[in-house]
This record gives C-alpha cells, structure tokens and sequence, in this order.
C-alpha cells in the first residue's frame, strides 16, 4: 500500500510539473479574452478533455500507436515542436499567426489541451510511468493531475483579475517567448534522436 502510495505521488508530481497548468494562465486568460464566464469555464472543461483523451489514450496504447503509423517520437517531437514554436511566437508577437478563417469556437480549448498541456513532454512521461508502473498508478496520477489543472484554469478568469490585464499581457508575451524555446528544444530533440545522437547533458 506504501508502496502503491509513494508511486502516486511521484507520479502526480512528475505529470502536475510536466503539465505545467500555471503556465497555461495567461495563455488561457489571453485566448479567451472577452469570452463570457461560462464560456471560459466551457473551454476550460474542453482544454482538459483533449488533455485528457489523448494521455490516456498513450497509457493504453503506448508505443503500438507510434508504430501503426510508422512514427517515432523522435517526429512527434518535431511536429509538436513546430505548433508550440508558432504558437509561442503569436503569443510574444501578438499577432495572429495561426489564425484560421474558419476558426472554430472551440479553438482555445483545443489549442491549450494541446499541445500545451499534453504535448510531447507529457506524453513521454506518460509513456515512462506506464513502463516503470504498469496501469494504474499512472492511471490514477493522469486523473489527478487533470483534476488540478482543470481547477487551476477554471478559475483563470479570477486570477487574471486578481492579476490584472498589464501584468497578464506582459507574462502572456514572456510566456511566449518561454513556449518558443521550449519548442526549440523539442525540436532539436526530435531532429538528434531521429539521427540516433544524443543531447548534451
């Protein structure tokens, strides 16, 4: 039991860290600018599904998805790269880089469920746990990490207040730039292991 425990917590704590819900705030509050309250908490619950779907979906199937498609996670490293990369960009910018004519309302949620919460980092973790725990443990983290995260960006709204729009404007642009460099990596990641070489340490 202590140890079935010990095993959630880590777990948790790896997926809350990788998930990085905090940092989707003022991404969240930005994309959802002048959106009604229930609107916001509408793709909050959206943001968490897609989130959600997908990382349960990589601890069921694992590797065998990868494989049907002839895919690695090398190139799902760089083709996530790439979105964030742009995404962080619009973001620092703010200009409207990806923006889509037929843009759907529905797009915010979708855009932080992923690839900012479960993007390749958070699948990778997941794909790990499930190695080291087998189902349940990280079953049972991959829930309560959700849980948090959804409760962190259903109130968004609130923090953003408490905030205010300057200093939620401003780590919105910083967040960006953070995004853009976390994309860097990832894709200099996914193009290293593709070559079968390695990061530096």
């Amino acid at each position: 039991m202590t140890d079935l425990i010990s095993g959630i917590i880590y777990a948790f704590a790896a997926l809350f860290v990788i998930l990085d819900p905090l940092l989707s705030v003022p991404i969240f509050a930005g994309m959802t600018k002048g959106q009604s309250s229930r609107e916001i908490h509408k793709q909050a619950l959206i943001a968490i599904a897609v989130a959600g779907v997908l990382m349960y979906i990589f601890l069921v199937f694992n590797n065998a998805i990868f494989s049907v498609l002839g895919l690695t996670l090398s190139t799902f490293q760089v083709a996530g790269g790439v979105v964030l990369f742009l995404l962080g960009m619009q973001m620092a910018l703010g200009m409207d880089l990806c923006k889509s004519k037929n843009e759907t309302p529905t797009a915010a949620g979708v855009m932080i469920g992923t690839p900012i919460l479960c993007g390749p980092g958070a699948i990778t973790t997941v794909m790990l746990l499930s190695n080291d725990y087998g189902f349940l443990i990280p079953f049972i983290a991959i829930t309560l990490s959700l849980a948090a995260s959804w409760v962190i960006l259903y109130f968004s709204a609130g923090i953003q207040t408490i905030l205010g729009p300057v200093v939620t404007d401003v780590m919105g642009r910083v967040m960006g730039m953070f995004v853009a460099a976390i994309a860097v990596k990832f894709i200099f990641a996914g193009i290293m292991g593709t070559l079968g070489l390695h990061l530096p340490v």
